[in-house]
């Protein structure tokens, strides 16, 4: 099986979908408790959500396998991106709601770590890279938008109900304000959801690394509350119904994001 999905578009956007991936190699499934196989921390559906991407130009990129095989918007020395939190690993152990994700003994060791690393981390974030230089090359600049999706309540994360729209752009660093705050904008004039920029998810390692508007990429994050398309419980089933009243609101997002000039 390929490592991700890429499709090249025509814009200066590159779409990334880290968390949508649901293969799981047969030798790591055997490792793996029940619980765990039900992959219930994915980000489902994200890219049946996003549908309208291909009429818009941009560019998409989306992982293939699980982010329990290892999660592709962590560093790669495994370094925590929010210290002080309880967040996941690099190869989760445990699911979000602190669940085994492997049987006693068959968590992955450094070798299997570094072995993932090189057949599926690096295959992602090496063509991510090298997109993202085109686009630079091609336009002036890129823009990055990284696609998430989460339960609205995980204690483990976060105390509460998530908004439903989070924006990050890690504190200002990733992109150009004026872009965040015009996004945030678009969301605050939106009834029906509640938005928040750089609130509890600020941007994961995607967004932080490759935001760099000193380079001429702009780099944002939405971490969409799973409650506005679907259903939190297994088989985990798309609520067409809702992601139609959210959908375009998502496409306003894209289609700003697209109009958008960086100053110089």
């Amino acid at each position: 099986m390929d490592k991700y999905y890429f499709y090249a578009g025509s814009t200066p956007l590159l779409i990334s979908m880290p968390h949508v991936g649901t293969h799981v190699p047969k030798e790591i499934a055997a490792t793996m408790t029940e619980t765990a196989l039900d992959l219930p921390d994915t980000d489902w559906h994200v890219d049946t959500l996003y549908d309208f991407l291909y009429e818009t130009g941009a560019s998409v990129i989306s992982a293939t396998h699980s982010r329990y095989v290892i999660d592709l918007n962590r560093p790669p020395d495994g370094t925590s991106l929010y210290p002080g939190h309880d967040v996941t690993e690099l190869c989760p152990t445990t699911t979000f709601d602190n669940d085994p994700i492997y049987f006693e003994g068959q968590e992955p060791d450094s070798d299997e770590i570094t072995t993932r690393l090189e057949r599926y981390w690096n295959p992602y974030h090496r063509r991510l890279a090298e997109t993202l230089a085109e686009l630079t090359g091609q336009h002036g600049y890129a823009l990055l938008w990284d696609a998430h999706s989460i339960r609205s309540v995980v204690p483990r994360f976060f105390e509460g109900k998530l908004a439903d729209l989070n924006l990050g752009n890690s504190d200002g660093s990733a992109s150009d304000s004026g872009l965040a705050h015009r996004l945030l904008k678009i969301l605050q004039d939106t009834p029906g959801y509640t938005a928040v920029l750089n609130g509890r998810f600020k941007g994961g390692y995607i967004t932080r690394t490759y935001g760099q508007p000193a380079a001429h990429i702009h780099a944002v994050q939405l971490e969409q509350s799973q409650a506005t398309y679907m259903e939190k419980n297994p088989p985990f089933t798309f609520r067409e119904d809702l992601a139609e009243q959210v959908r375009p609101v998502l496409r306003r997002l894209i289609e700003t994001m697209l109009a958008w000039r960086p100053a110089n």
